[in-house]
């Protein structure tokens, strides 16, 4: 992309790629200067932490389909009947501190894209998993793998995403036992940032580490991580095959995983904010443990998605009070335990990028970014409680990301900052728009939205009367027509291509 506005046209155009390019340089993830915001005390953690182990002993969690899991826990010292695993209090907690590191770097293909997950830093990653896409020129519809592609170019194209993500989007025009050789090929080849693995069979976690290799080469495959993969439990209190699979898949070549319990209150873990973060805890101290005894030291991160739900429908909801209170908890767990945490991100139900999505979706990411979240999932683009990702939903959620940066870093104390000089000089009832301190500060003292209008109603009507969404939508357009993709030596690229085609040629295509 052209970083230089000077060289835009003039008019409307102009002014909106001035307002892209004029404010916030790329950083490869927010670090975060605020202290977390704490919403239970020392007493009432502990609480919850004696809950938990409580849950692990008496009812204990099932691993299902997976004799050498259960053979791992026996021998750590578990009771384990048939597929129900106890666990006396406080095993988990000691294995998981013993080992699991408080924070790690996810290795890039671009080292300057290499990230710090864990202690004050913040992650923002794409959305995950949906099946639909939605813009405003298409509406909704089933996903493909050029909107996949698309996906992983916006991302990589926006200075507030860190990561390339994972399953932005569900590619259902290339077989599903083969789609995901073509997804992490498009983060690897669209992208230059940090991405996240498959986790739909065993076998598809095994590809991702040997793309990985062909890109890294095996010796620093196994002692940094470059793939970091989301594993979510079956709540309640269930971890099954596939994703015991996957997980372990990881764990053994020294790759990092989320274990992330994925909780609709009320359906899957009881009602209440207490009882969601007790059961979250034990479901994934489960998970945990089950990597660092896979391979101790393994980068493992305490996920929680917890969403509310409409008593009267049954249909999940989002931007609640209820969930917030079960993300600043976590957060606070997940440090107590010395492991980074994942969670929140933009969500909302709404079906469009509408006044809704904008309020529930702040409603998620600003208590993400008071809580000290270390790996947002979901940070741009979701839809309809995960069921779609938007285009304009994406590039509107990617600059509210970009506000959540300038927020994290708090109040500038400097001596600029403090600007004590610039108000000594100025006479009263005079105003600072031609202080010298105002001129030398004036193209970085406030964020500038790349989609906010701020002009006057008459330019508004000028410009054609555009919305958000609608302005949004010419953003998305303009960052995939700019794009270029990031530099890969052709030996790696034709590697990887042989690789795919191999295994592609090694089995039929399934569409279930």
């Amino acid at each position: 992309m052209d970083d230089s506005p000077r060289q835009r046209s003039g008019g409307r155009a102009g002014r909106q790629a001035l307002r892209a390019h004029s404010h916030i340089e790329r950083q490869p993830f927010l670090t975060r200067k605020l202290a977390p915001f704490e919403v239970l005390n020392d007493e009432g953690l502990a609480l919850i932490e004696y809950n938990a182990d409580t849950i692990l002993q008496e009812v204990g969690l099932e691993f299902r389909g997976d004799a050498d899991a259960l053979r791992l826990f026996a021998a750590a010292g578990a009771d384990v009947q048939g597929e129900r695993v106890r666990f006396p209090r406080g095993m988990c907690r000691r294995i998981v501190q013993a080992s699991a590191p408080r924070e790690f770097i996810q290795y890039a293909r671009n080292p300057a894209n290499n990230v710090v997950i864990g202690g004050m830093n913040t992650v923002f990653a794409p959305n995950y998993g949906s099946p639909f896409v939605r813009d405003l020129d298409a509406g909704r519809r089933y996903g493909t793998i050029e909107d996949f592609r698309n996906f992983v170019k916006l991302a990589y194209a926006s200075p507030h995403m860190h990561h390339s993500g994972g399953t932005i989007c569900e590619p259902v025009d290339v077989p599903v036992n083969k789609r995901h050789l073509d997804m992490v090929y498009s983060h690897i080849r669209y992208s230059d940032k940090p991405f996240m693995g498959s986790v739909t069979a065993p076998e598809r976690a095994r590809d991702t580490v040997e793309l990985a290799r062909i890109v890294f080469g095996d010796d620093f495959v196994q002692d940094h991580a470059v793939v970091l993969s989301l594993i979510n439990a079956n709540s309640p209190l269930v971890w099954d095959a596939t994703m015991l699979g996957a997980a372990r898949a990881y764990a053994e070549n020294n790759q990092a995983t989320l274990m992330t319990p994925f909780i609709l209150a009320g359906a899957m873990a009881p009602v209440t904010a207490a009882g969601v973060c007790a059961q979250t805890l034990a479901e994934s101290l489960g998970g945990m443990t089950f990597c660092q005894l896979v391979r101790p030291g393994a980068p493992v991160v305490l996920g929680s998605f917890a969403s509310s739900m409409s008593m009267q429908s049954g249909a999940p909801t989002f931007g609640t009070p209820e969930p917030a209170l079960v993300l600043y908890a976590m957060a606070s767990l997940a440090r107590r335990l010395g492991v980074p945490f994942r969670s929140g991100g933009s969500l909302c139900a709404s079906k469009v990028a509408d006044a809704q999505a904008a309020y529930e979706s702040a409603a998620t990411l600003q208590p993400t970014v008071l809580a000290g979240v270390n790996f947002v999932l979901h940070a741009a683009g979701w839809l309809e409680g995960g069921l779609t990702i938007g285009y304009e939903k994406f590039v509107l959620d990617a600059d509210q990301c970009g506000m959540m940066q300038v927020f994290a870093q708090g109040i500038d104390l400097s001596e600029n900052g403090q600007a004590v000089d610039a108000i000594l000089a100025n006479e009263p009832g005079t105003h600072f728009l031609g202080s010298a301190h105002t001129l030398a500060n004036f193209e970085t003292a406030f964020y500038r939205s790349e989609i906010a209008d701020n002009n006057s109603f008459e330019k508004w009507l000028e410009d054609g009367s555009l919305d958000a969404a609608q302005r949004a939508n010419g953003v998305w357009k303009r960052m995939l027509a700019d794009y270029e993709a990031p530099p890969i030596d052709p030996a790696i690229d034709e590697a990887l291509l042989d690789f795919i085609a191999r295994k592609k040629a090694s089995m039929p295509d399934a569409f279930v």
